[in-house]
């Protein structure tokens, strides 16, 4: 059994790595707005924590746990157990502190890590994940990372980003992004997000070890309110990482202005054209 404290050298490596702060690659989220925002992604994981079926006193590896709200979820379904809330974001998992120790002390350990490298071996029933797995571009690592925290038999149930995940507004920003002004900032430019196809996820999960995978796409079209709903969204949940490689505020501004007024002119305007990858495997 786990002692009721995460040993301390787990996660002082990975905080010294996070010390630096937000700038170029930052690991780091504004938890407090995406805490507000993400309700969409909230709705996806719920629907994903419902095909778990747990008998209440696993051990289960949260892997991206963001604000905590899903593992909220998730601890609630496990009154005898306890959840392992892992996130890159050192803001992420102290907004998680704040939601979940109050309700959950004793049942919930927060670990500041990287998914590709997991600081423990056999550590968990099960891993349960939504809205992360996209944000990790080596899935050749990822998946072997997950499958060695797993104990014998335990469950993947997982939901990312896959196949053509947000393609009309991808195609938008590239063209932005690849023309003065802006192309100066974004020299040697590398894509954040792997969005895979199911068939390449599987043989992903084949090769690292998983049995009884299935994989699969479903369209998960999200409609915004208005013009500054999702301005707000794409700056902090989608291209916060293009925005901290603009140095210029005013550039800045002008590609969330240019992305916002492209957007009211469709139909409907202020869609964002989602797609999920829903995947599950088990350790043998």
């Amino acid at each position: 059994m786990m002692s009721e404290k995460v040993p301390p050298a787990v996660c002082t490596h990975a905080e010294q790595e996070n010390s630096a702060g937000p700038g170029p690659r930052s690991r780091e989220w504004n938890s407090e707005v995406y805490q507000r925002v993400s309700a969409p992604q909230f709705g996806w994981g719920k629907k994903v924590l419902d095909r778990v079926p747990l008998r209440g006193d696993e051990t289960v590896l949260d892997a991206g746990c963001g604000t905590g709200r899903l593992t909220s979820e998730l601890l609630v379904r496990l009154p005898q157990g306890r959840a392992l809330a892992v996130d890159l974001s050192a803001n992420m998992l102290q907004a998680a502190r704040r939601e979940l120790e109050p309700r959950f002390a004793g049942h919930v350990w927060f670990i500041v890590a990287d998914l590709q490298q997991l600081p423990f071996r056999a550590a968990a029933d099960g891993i349960f994940s939504t809205a992360a797995f996209h944000w990790i571009q080596d899935h050749e690592r990822l998946f072997p990372s997950l499958h060695g925290a797993l104990r014998p038999g335990g469950w993947l149930e997982a939901q990312c980003g896959g196949g053509p995940n947000l393609a009309a507004l991808l195609r938008r920003a590239q063209a932005l992004i690849s023309t003065p002004p802006l192309e100066r900032f974004f020299s040697g430019w590398q894509s954040p997000w792997e969005y895979a196809s199911p068939e390449t996820t599987a043989e992903r999960l084949r090769r690292a070890g998983f049995s009884e995978i299935k994989t699969g796409l479903e369209p998960a079209p999200v409609l915004l309110a208005g013009a500054q709903e999702y301005r707000e969204y794409l700056a902090n949940v989608i291209f916060h990482r293009h925005l901290e490689r603009i140095t210029d505020p005013e550039l800045r501004r002008r590609f969330l202005d240019e992305l916002t007024r492209l957007s009211a002119e469709d139909d409907p305007p202020f869609l964002l054209d989602y797609w999920r990858l829903n995947l599950s495997g088990r350790r043998a």
